[in-house]
């Protein structure tokens, strides 16, 4: 199971409109580009499930012509990548198959070919929070999860070649963390999947492929838990990690009573206990700098300067309900500031996302709106500091993680309450602990979002993250809030955290495919919504 960091629950920083669409899409076809060992001449991606039914809406196919030229997932230029393959002489070919099932709904094939005639065919799957996992290459099972840096070793099958593998990753001074070895025959085609503990530079390539049996060996570097600079992993690492870590609410309450700290304390040295036994600097407050000015920008930019989605199902929304509230006539403000901000910056933050600007996934790219809207709001009618607003991030974290690996945060697996509903419990949770309520009451505050949108469908009309996703950001940002104010009352839950959320896993799973990102149930076939899509 993979190991979740802050990055993976508070991130990625990125393009948008969708974490698992657009941001994990393009991880996919920037392993494929390293896989390969260059831009490809030429690429098809063939996409099934969700990918094939929502894909385009989600700018799916940009995102994967964006990895396999070699952009970045909050690369501005991610919308033009078409236009940038053109100009690389790449030569692009999208296949929409929503007929073929597959395991996951998530899922493509990439096949990449040069000049020379040297090709190679790769299956991923986009997991959620942009994260994704490689599931077969040239027809060969793999499993690489991208939790650590993977040595990928194409290799004829002989006698050796394990052990030549391993000699070369031991002089280089690089432990293996995992290995394992996929064949279809005995004697025939096979890779070997090695996860390191370290970093592999380029020397480490060429020593590989000294051997005979060797065709190729390429390096794909970890998701890694942070941006900051290599470190000596230190002895105690596994240990310090273990002291920290937690896998349950209830767990996590335990360790805030054990070690007489906040959820967010507790969540920061777990981040940097993960970071150094990966071997980097955690940089925590320099990350949640970078992300607090990317939130504020969101925010705050489309009410300035309202744009037309690149849908057209939304645009200016922030604007006039700013100006509404702006009348004299109190008969016109419903909200008193602190909700009526929440709204609107989480209104504006989903007019970003759907113009493909630069956001915050979290969770996800279709839920980013809510706990900016409440984090900012917090701040600029209450007056909260930048040091709580970083303690309001950690303790969602710490809550998003727990749902994470417990439940799910990507609406094919488990609709919208699985995105929209998990950036909630973490809103609520984070303005609680900004509120100096207890890790208690800040994980009763989560369940009581938890149980208010459980079962909520994942319908996106004409599979675009504009409609119903922007008004329901802007309505679970006030409900955050208002499941906060309940919990910091003292009113407990009847069921605990964790119960909570295997209730909302459950729930997910169950619910019919039509109702998670497919846009074929829910809102999306209703007669206005297919008028539109129509005329598309």
């Amino acid at each position: 199971m993979k190991t979740y960091g802050l990055r993976d629950i508070i991130g990625p920083v990125m393009v948008g409109p969708s974490s698992s669409h657009t941001a994990g899409a393009l991880r996919i076809a920037s392993i494929a580009r390293k896989l390969f060992g260059a831009t490809p001449r030429a690429a098809r991606f063939t996409l099934y499930g969700s990918f094939a039914a929502t894909g385009s809406g989600h700018g799916t196919d940009k995102a994967l012509v964006a990895g396999i030229i070699g952009l970045n997932a909050d690369d501005p230029n991610v919308s033009r990548s078409f236009e940038l393959a053109d100009k690389a002489d790449t030569t692009i070919d999208i296949v929409w198959d929503t007929a073929t099932s597959v395991d996951h709904p998530n899922t493509v094939d990439v096949h990449c070919e040069d000049l020379e005639g040297r090709s190679l065919d790769m299956r991923g799957v986009s997991i959620g929070g942009g994260a994704a996992v490689i599931r077969r290459i040239n027809g060969i099972d793999v499993d690489i999860t991208g939790e650590h840096t993977s040595v990928v070793v194409h290799q004829h099958d002989a006698p050796g070649v394990l052990a030549h593998i391993s000699s070369v990753l031991a002089n280089c001074g690089i432990n293996i963390a995992t290995a394992n070895l996929h064949r279809t025959e005995k004697r025939g085609d096979a890779f070997t999947v090695l996860e390191t503990d370290d970093d592999v530079d380029g020397t480490v390539r060429d020593y590989l492929m000294l051997h005979p049996s060797i065709l190729d060996a390429r390096v794909i570097p970890a998701m890694s838990a942070t941006d900051g600079a290599p470190i000596p992993i230190p002895d105690d690492a596994d240990e310090t990690f273990a002291r920290w870590n937690y896998t349950s609410g209830s767990e996590l309450l335990a360790l805030c009573e054990r070690e007489g700290a906040t959820i967010a304390q507790v969540f920061r040295a777990r981040e940097e206990a993960l970071c150094a036994k990966q071997g980097m600097a955690a940089d925590v407050d320099a990350y949640l700098d970078r992300v607090l000015e990317v939130m504020d920008k969101a925010a705050t930019g489309p009410i300035a300067q309202p744009e037309r989605s690149i849908g057209g199902l939304i645009g200016g929304e922030a604007a006039k309900v700013t100006a509404s509230l702006a009348k004299e006539d109190e008969k016109y403000r419903l909200m008193d500031p602190l909700t009526a901000k929440a709204a609107i910056y989480a209104l504006a933050t989903l007019e970003t996302n759907a113009k493909m600007g630069i956001i915050v996934a979290t969770p996800t790219a279709g839920s980013s709106g809510v706990l900016p809207g409440v984090l900012l709001a917090m701040r600029d009618t209450r007056g909260y500091t930048h040091e709580e607003l970083r303690e309001g991030i950690l303790t969602a974290a710490a809550v998003g993680y727990v749902i994470a690996r417990n439940a799910s945060v990507s609406g094919a697996e488990g609709g919208c309450q699985a995105e929209v509903g998990s950036a909630a419990a973490m809103a609520a949770a984070a303005a609680v602990a900004m509120a100096h309520g207890t890790p208690t009451q800040a994980l009763d505050a989560a369940s009581n979002v938890i149980q208010s949108l459980l079962g909520l469908v994942c319908d996106p009309v004409g599979g675009l993250v504009e409609l119903p996703c922007q008004k329901r950001d802007a309505t679970a940002a006030p409900m955050a809030l208002v499941c906060a104010q309940i919990a910091l009352s003292g009113v407990s839950n009847l069921v605990p955290f964790d119960e909570n959320v295997a209730v909302m896993d459950k729930v997910g799973r169950d619910l019919p495919s039509d109702l998670r990102e497919t846009a074929r149930g829910g809102i999306a076939i209703a007669p206005s919504a297919c008028s539109f899509c129509a005329g598309c």
